[in-house]
């Protein structure tokens, strides 16, 4: 299952959040923003964090998947090229950030699948990749917005939030790309 299966952000929301059997902790933030100190002060299940991290890292790797399948393409004009190009250099960046954390917190990093079940046969024009990378970022927006609340420490909310931040920026260019508004409304759900 992928966050491309979901029928509706707020299922996207759930899945991701059923996957990972936890919130992003604390502790697993704090070392994504760089902060080992507030890291353990926060404490945590170093277990269950890498594997909150790992659910992240998969989503990343999907991600990265995604966009080369774009890319490969030869549906998209150059300056559209570019930008995929540039969003998958962001989601791999995301991608080595978390796997480094998870090794970090002494678990074994996930790896991309082999293969991914895309819907290749449907993208038959450069707004049907456009669509389909927003669908994606639509999806990671919203399961990151189910997590950002959760959080006591307005700190950890607010590295969550930088997540977020990337994701939402991305669906909302990709929405220009398409000739729709890019922010179609005053509050995500």
């Amino acid at each position: 299952m992928s966050f491309l299966r979901m029928p509706t952000p707020v299922a996207a929301r759930r899945y991701f959040l059923g996957r990972s059997g936890l919130l992003l902790s604390g502790a697993a933030v704090a070392l994504l923003a760089g902060n080992d100190t507030l890291a353990a002060q926060a404490g945590g299940d170093a277990a269950s964090d890498a594997q909150i991290l790992n659910t992240a890292l998969g989503s990343e790797l999907e991600a990265i998947a995604a966009y080369q399948v774009g890319a490969e393409s030869k549906l998209l004009d150059k300056p559209v090229l570019d930008l995929a190009l540039t969003f998958q250099g962001h989601h791999r960046a995301h991608a080595a950030l978390l796997a480094a954390t998870v090794e970090k917190l002494g678990g074994k990093a996930v790896s991309a699948k082999a293969k991914y079940d895309f819907p290749t046969s449907q993208l038959k024009s450069q707004a049907d990749v456009l669509r389909f990378a927003a669908k994606l970022e639509q999806g990671a927006v919203s399961a990151y917005l189910g997590a950002v609340p959760m959080f006591d420490d307005r700190a950890l909310a607010k590295a969550a939030a930088s997540i977020l931040g990337d994701e939402a920026m991305h669906w909302a260019v990709l929405r220009n790309a398409l000739g729709e508004a890019p922010v179609p409304g005053a509050f995500m759900s």
